[in-house]
């Protein structure tokens, strides 16, 4: 029997994030701790923007605040308040979590404007922050940050009474960024995802149900020239020198990109996962 190599999908989701960051630090002329300052409005504006259609993973949050009706819950990187306005009218209460002073800023406009009485918002990061426990835990797309996966989930555990709700991104593998790790980097992942979670928390005992969001819901990237689009998919492969991967990685985006509308699109390969499981 060939023998089979285990990945440690711990260090491997950890490794990703710090990537992530080194990315961010590089690519960005904001090098405030507040990685959302000055762009919490653009964020608010563009979940507005997709919000115009209809989604499962909407439709399932509600139901379960139908299922458990009065309850409290717990909103983990709350961002600009979308889901705690979708949140707020079927819940008991709404306690929101984020560290950032920016996007905090935007949820107080949104409360006052939405008259919003039943929420709080505590100021800091998951799961450092300390609450009391609620009926749920929700967090959408704001696990990314953190290093230390399993921590986040065993602080959910310790918090939750009745449900644990996650949504993140679920790239499929046949895409043109999981070409390039694979080609790279010898695995189709080029950030914390889906897949990886998955691994995780089978690893800790923890076996989610997941409904999958149409794939049509997620914008497509694009970028004004090839020249802009490799270096994209250089700095998410972590190569930010020029080196030997410029000729496959360019002949990659030749044969994958469209030009439309004066811009090189990518195809779309990325879904949203909604995990649950009642604690």
């Amino acid at each position: 029997m060939k023998q089979i190599e285990i990945v440690n999908y711990e260090q491997l989701w950890c490794d990703l994030v710090r990537l992530g960051e080194e990315r961010r630090k590089r690519k960005t002329k904001n090098h405030s701790e507040d990685q959302w300052h000055g762009k919490a409005a653009v964020f608010d504006q563009r979940v507005s923007e997709r919000w115009q259609q209809q989604d499962s993973s909407r439709t399932f949050v509600i139901k379960s605040l139908s299922d458990f009706p009065a309850s409290t819950v717990m909103d983990i990187g709350a961002g600009s308040g979308a889901w705690v306005s979708l949140i707020a009218p079927y819940a008991k209460t709404v306690t929101a979590i984020d560290p950032s002073e920016s996007m905090l800023a935007q949820l107080e406009r949104r409360i006052e404007e939405e008259k919003l009485l039943n929420v709080n918002i505590v100021k800091g990061c998951w799961p450092e922050v300390k609450v009391d426990r609620h009926d749920i835990s929700f967090c959408s797309h704001a696990m990314y940050g953190t290093e230390d996966f399993p921590a986040f989930i065993r602080g959910m555990q310790e918090s939750t009474n009745k449900r644990i709700i996650l949504l993140i991104r679920a790239p499929g593998e046949e895409g043109l960024m999981a070409q390039a790790m694979n080609m790279v980097w010898g695995h189709p992942y080029d950030s914390p995802n889906y897949q990886i979670a998955m691994q995780i928390l089978w690893q800790m005992g923890i076996f989610p149900n997941v409904i999958m969001e149409d794939d049509r819901l997620w914008k497509p990237w694009s970028h004004p020239t090839r020249e802009a689009a490799l270096e994209e998919i250089k700095h998410r492969l972590g190569l930010f020198e020029p080196g030997e991967w410029d000729a496959p990685l360019s002949a990659l985006l030749e044969a994958n990109l469209r030009f439309e509308e004066g811009k090189y699109v990518w195809p779309t390969a990325m879904r949203t996962a909604l995990l649950y499981w009642d604690v």
